[in-house]
Parts: structure tokens; sequence; C-alpha cells
């Protein structure tokens, strides 16, 4: 059940953080360039820079910690195999 929950929120997060990577502006004129009106009108122009720029490194984190968090609950299943062998040897 949690497995499923941490899944699911990592993959949300995944797709966020491709959609905030691609909407920022880069030297080039970025995504957000092309589609018509820019975040620069409402944020201003290093305001918006700021909070992608926050933006991106939340997610980034967020998906680091759930990618460790979803490592170390499939490696669940590991430690318990090792202390079956372990309880099977000593007998």
């Amino acid at each position: 059940m949690l497995h499923s929950i941490i899944n699911v929120l990592h993959i949300v997060i995944c797709l966020l953080l491709v959609v905030v990577i691609l909407v920022q502006q880069s030297r080039g004129g970025g995504l957000s360039g092309s589609l018509g009106t820019g975040s620069t009108q409402v944020f201003g122009g290093r305001g918006s820079a700021n909070i992608m720029t926050r933006v991106t490194t939340v997610l980034a984190t967020s998906f680091m910690l759930t990618s460790v968090l979803l490592a170390y609950l499939s490696s669940a299943g590991d430690r318990d195999m090792k202390a079956f062998d372990a309880t099977q040897q000593s007998r």
C-alpha cells in the first residue's frame, strides 16, 4: 500500500518536474516564450526566474527523496530473505 502511494507520488513529481523545466525560459526563449503569454508579465523578469528556480529545486529534491525511499522499500524483501537464510543456516 505504502509502496503504491509513493510510486504514484514519484510519477506525479516526475511529470511536474518535466513541465517546470520545459516552461522555464532558457537563453533561446524556451517553451514559455512560444506559448504566447509568458509568466514574465505576472511575476516580472527576475521574479519568475526565482520562483521557477525554487519550484525546480523543491521538485528535484522531492524526486531524489522519493527515489531513495523507493529503493529502500524495494530492498526490504532482500533484507527479509537474508535474515531468513541466516536462520536456516544456523539450524
